[in-house]
C-alpha cells in the first residue's frame, strides 16, 4: 500500500529523503540540507513527506500550506522504480487529503523531458498557466533566477489571483 508520511529528520529514512532530494534536483532547484533540515523539523508551514510502498522508501513530496492553498515545493520518485505508477498514485492520493487548490512550478516546456513532465501533472488534473510569466527565485544569493512556469489543480486562477499566488510563494518559502 502506498503511504504518504510527514517525516522528521530523526525518521529511519530521512537520508533516504535528503539522496533523493539531491541526486532529483540540481543544487539551484533546491536548498542546502542544513536549512532543509531546519525546515523540515521547525518551519510551520512546510511539510516534508517521505512516499513508501509497503514501507519501502519509493520518492518523497515536499510542500507548503499557503493558507488559501497548497504550494508543492519538490516531488521526486526514486530513479530506479519511475514510470511504475508511483507518481500518479502519489497525486491520487494527495489530492485526496489536501481540501485547497494545489500550486507547483514547471520547467517551461521547450524539450521532450520538460513537455513530459507537464503532459504528466495535465493528465492529473492540473492546469498550465502558459501566459503567466513566473521567475523563481534563487535557493542562494549566488544563483539566478528561474524562468519556470506555474501549474495548479482545483482552480484555475486568474492573473490576478496567480500574482497573490506568486507573492505568497516567494515570501514564505523563498524569503523576497
Amino acid at each position: 500500500m502506498l503511504e504518504i508520511k510527514r517525516i522528521s529528520t530523526k525518521h529511519e529514512h530521512y537520508s533516504y529523503l535528503e539522496n533523493l532530494m539531491q541526486t532529483a534536483f540540481p543544487l539551484e532547484e533546491r536548498r542546502d540540507n542544513s536549512l532543509q533540515r531546519e525546515f523540515t523539523d521547525n518551519h510551520p508551514l512546510f511539510i516534508c513527506n517521505l512516499i513508501s510502498n509497503q514501507e519501502n522508501p519509493v520518492g518523497l513530496i515536499t510542500y507548503w500550506d499557503l493558507d488559501t492553498f497548497y504550494y508543492i515545493e519538490h516531488f521526486a520518485i526514486d530513479s530506479q522504480i519511475r514510470n511504475m505508477g508511483y507518481g500518479k498514485r502519489t497525486l491520487s492520493l494527495l489530492k485526496g487529503f489536501l481540501h485547497k487548490p494545489i500550486v507547483l512550478e514547471v520547467e517551461v516546456p521547450n524539450d521532450e523531458l520538460t513537455r513530459k513532465r507537464i503532459s504528466f501533472y495535465q493528465s492529473q488534473g492540473f492546469h498550465l498557466h502558459e501566459s503567466f510569466p513566473y521567475l523563481q527565485p534563487p535557493y542562494r544569493e549566488e544563483d539566478n533566477w528561474l524562468p519556470l512556469k506555474l501549474m495548479s489543480y482545483g482552480k484555475e486562477y486568474t492573473t490576478e489571483e496567480l500574482e497573490k499566488c506568486k507573492d505568497k510563494i516567494h515570501q514564505n518559502v523563498y524569503g523576497v
